[in-house]
């Protein structure tokens, strides 16, 4: 048996036990269907198939266990691979990587941990802070550093990149992630999300490609 992480969270990167990955995972699926209120530790070690006693030598309660699965849903989305090297043309990549991303976004089940930590960042602000960080904004940062070295080669005139990449993101959203995440419609297909980011693509390049003299 590990050592107990009743009060810590692991750090990214650490490998994790087969055990811990057993409790995630049933964790996960509990938290899915009857949300974080809904969800008991009573629930969660019965979905994960242990005893609660083992339950809590890994998690001291409800709250840091679904830290470790919002750590877990960062550590996925920055497996992600974008292809965003610098020497590559911005028109290819913007449409790359916008259907990656919403691929990403809005892969069938991913909305859930959206949901459940848009529900409890009021009371948990920890927890939706490491999300939006960790997630989100590790994105934008990214895209946003592709953008400033293709400002010269690709004739783009943009002020703020970190701006500019959360706008092409925003856009590539668009009809897609809301209806999605409020389970309004189901996981957009790839059609679909070619068609939307295309959009986002020409928009964009028409706003931020300098106009000539």
């Amino acid at each position: 048996m590990v050592a107990s992480t009743s009060n810590t969270i692991h750090p990214f990167g650490e490998e994790v036990s087969s055990k811990r990955r057993q409790i995630l995972d049933g964790a996960r699926k509990v938290f899915m269907d009857l949300g974080f209120d809904g969800a008991s530790m009573n629930e969660i070690a019965r979905a994960a198939g242990v005893s609660k006693g083992t339950l809590y030598v890994y998690f001291a309660d409800k709250n840091r266990l679904f830290e470790a699965i919002v750590e877990d849903e960062a550590l996925e989305k920055g497996k992600i691979a974008y292809n965003l090297d610098p020497q590559r043309d911005v028109e290819a990549t913007l449409r790359e990587f916008g259907r990656a991303y919403i691929g990403s976004m809005c892969r069938p089940g991913g909305g859930s941990s959206i949901r459940t930590v848009m529900a409890i960042a009021e009371r948990m602000p920890d927890v939706g802070r490491q999300f939006y960080e960790n997630v989100l904004a590790k994105t934008i940062n990214r895209l946003a550093d592709y953008l400033q070295t293709r400002i010269g080669p690709d004739n783009l005139a943009i002020d703020d990149c970190t701006l500019a990449a959360a706008q092409f993101m925003q856009m590539c959203q668009a009809t897609l992630f809301l209806p999605f995440v409020f389970q309004a419609e189901p996981a957009p297909s790839a059609e679909r999300i070619a068609r939307v980011v295309d959009s986002a693509t020409r928009i964009f390049l028409t706003t931020y490609r300098a106009k000539p003299r």
